[in-house]
């Protein structure tokens, strides 16, 4: 396994610091960089043969089948059950790749992520769980290629596999597989140990949380203890402004598109939620075979009250103005009634999406208007349509002339 000392530099400008702007031809970042001019409809047909169609694939981007989804035998130290680092220890075990890229904790802080490349199957165990904060995963592919590899699995978020994906036909690969997770909001390392000091008194003792579909964060302590916080009882209002970065505010691709399968939380309903994209992605899952318990994903409740409800919240931040705050004595009703009427499964799923589609335009539209003509996609205009949010002349850009045909 090679993790090699990367220091990273505070991100700059809209950028995640996704390693592109560290390898030896860094000024690849202005065609790979999910925040210039992203072409998502290009992108989708060369990846997985089309471009997303109608229903879900409007949310999602396109995919050939969904499932709820959880290893039979959940691996010790996953995040869920380990489906995301079973795929890349599958793949090393039959040979289809040599080396892994993906992160594991770093020696110091197991909450800092640390680029590796794994090329042993029983050492994909460390790179299970949750991490916060930034780190260039990409700068390790010139590593991959000095290595001589020319199968590789990638591991990673969004804005990374948009570079990736970008940059693919230059890497001079035999053969890649992409495992994608979804990612909306990340911040720092250092910001994130700050909101763990505002959830519990003891935070170095957390060594687990997740968002669970059921509305409520979970926390694990390493003396075996566990808490349960419902949504609404988080201090999210207590963040600073700048809590999540303006990229995590407008970024336009929460379900990893161009990943060849997307493995998440969010349509699962405390299962896992599996995104088949491609034949490379039905490839990885099938060969998990009978490790793995798939079923058809379910969906239920209504999403409209909760999406228009963070929009007037979303406009509101994005004014300068404070957070509205429930009041306390509503809260314990309302985070009674979510998980049993709230968006549950898939309509979750679409909440989410529609949730982020608004909080890009109206955040980018406040702080970057000039780059709103180009960093948003034609899809999350039509996504955020239902809530009232349409472009204002000079926010979208001209018409493509091959679009217009021929006379």
């Amino acid at each position: 396994m090679l993790s090699p000392d990367l220091r990273a530099p505070a991100p700059r400008g809209l950028c995640t610091d996704c390693g592109v702007s560290r390898m030896e031809n860094a000024k690849a970042c202005g065609h790979a960089c999910q925040f210039i001019a992203p072409d998502y409809p290009a992108l989708e047909t060369r990846v997985h043969g089309r471009a997303r169609g109608d229903g879900d694939e409007r949310f999602f981007g396109p995919f050939q089948a969904m499932y709820r989804a959880e290893m039979v035998a959940p691996r010790v130290g996953a995040q869920w059950t380990g489906i995301t680092t079973s795929l890349g220890a599958r793949l090393l075990d039959q040979g289809a790749v040599q080396a892994v890229l993906t992160m594991i904790p770093d020696a110091e802080d197991r909450w800092r992520p640390q680029p590796a490349l794994i090329t042993q199957a029983e050492e994909m165990a460390q790179a299970r769980g949750m991490r916060m904060g930034y780190a260039p995963l990409l700068a390790l592919l010139e590593e991959a290629q000095a290595q001589g590899f020319t199968r590789l699995a990638v591991i990673g978020i969004p804005c990374q596999i948009y570079a990736l994906r970008c940059l693919e036909a230059e890497l001079g690969l035999e053969r890649l597989y992409v495992i994608g997770t979804p990612c909306s909001d990340n911040t720092s390392t250092e910001n994130f140990h700050h909101f763990l000091s505002l959830l519990d008194e003891d935070p170095h003792a957390i060594d687990y949380l997740e968002f669970r579909a059921d509305y409520k964060v979970e926390l694990r302590f390493s003396d075996g203890r566990q808490r349960l916080i419902p949504f609404l009882s988080l201090p999210i209002s207590d963040l600073p402004q700048d809590f999540f970065p303006l990229t995590c505010r407008t970024c336009v691709d929460y379900t990893n598109v161009l990943a060849d399968i997307t493995v998440g939380y969010m349509g699962g309903e405390g299962q896992q939620w599996v995104l088949v994209r491609n034949a490379r992605g039905a490839e990885m899952l099938e060969a998990l075979g009978e490790d793995i318990r798939l079923s058809a994903p379910g969906s239920a409740g209504k999403r409209a009250g909760a999406v228009k409800g963070f929009v007037a919240n979303t406009e509101r931040a994005a004014g300068g103005l404070p957070l509205r705050r429930m009041p306390n004595w509503l809260r314990p009703i309302v985070s009674w009634m979510q998980p049993r009427f709230g968006p549950r499964g898939l309509e979750f799923a679409r909440a989410r999406v529609e949730m982020k589609a608004a909080e890009t335009i109206l955040h980018l539209r406040r702080a970057m208007p000039a780059k709103m003509k180009n960093m948003v996609p034609r899809h999350v205009w039509d996504i955020a349509a239902p809530y009232g949010l349409r472009p204002d002349a000079g926010e979208t850009p001209p018409p493509d002339p091959r679009d217009a045909g021929t006379p």
